[in-house]
């Protein structure tokens, strides 16, 4: 019932979008601060979560260190490229409400990687916004690029699909 109501209401679709923007907000700024500042090195990041997979109550699970010990502080570069441009990314994609869900998606994955890592900060409460975003599917997009494209995709399909069915008769 509630999650009908996400999907559905065409009120909560506009709490959405400004929800939604809230989140893109938040992403451009942090990955354009890491773009611009043209300083942004994950290795001491890296390097410290793998610190916190040890002692009597370890904040980082050890497959997670082994992950980090053995793909990303090896491929440290790549990470390098990837975190400011994928923050940044996520963010204008949330912001013009294109490609909503899979960059809320992408956005969550970056989210539990730094919660992953032991680090807290704002990731829980950027889960939780978004995961009414990822819940609410198209609704979230409505007024955004989503909005405006996705019905005339829609149609494309059906025609599409009726004109496949007519040759196979």
């Amino acid at each position: 019932m509630f999650i009908h109501f996400l999907r559905e209401n065409t009120k909560i679709s506009i709490l959405l979008a400004v929800l939604r923007v809230y989140l893109g907000y938040t992403w451009m700024t942090a990955g354009w601060g890491k773009i611009a500042g043209g300083q942004f090195d994950a290795s001491g990041f890296l390097q410290g979560a793998v610190a916190k997979a040890t002692g009597e109550h370890p904040a980082v699970q050890g497959w997670w260190a082994a992950f980090l010990e053995n793909i990303a502080i090896q491929n440290v570069e790549i990470f390098n490229t990837l975190v400011p441009w994928g923050e940044f990314l996520v963010g204008i994609g949330l912001l013009l409400g294109c490609f909503t869900k899979s960059a809320v998606f992408f956005g969550l994955m970056m989210n539990f990687s730094y919660l992953f890592s032991g680090t807290t900060s704002t990731n829980p409460q950027l889960v939780l916004l978004s995961m009414f975003i990822l819940i609410s599917a198209k609704n979230a997009g409505k007024y955004g690029i989503d909005g405006l494209v996705m019905p005339s995709l829609k149609g494309k399909q059906f025609v599409n699909k009726t004109r496949k069915e007519m040759d196979a008769v």
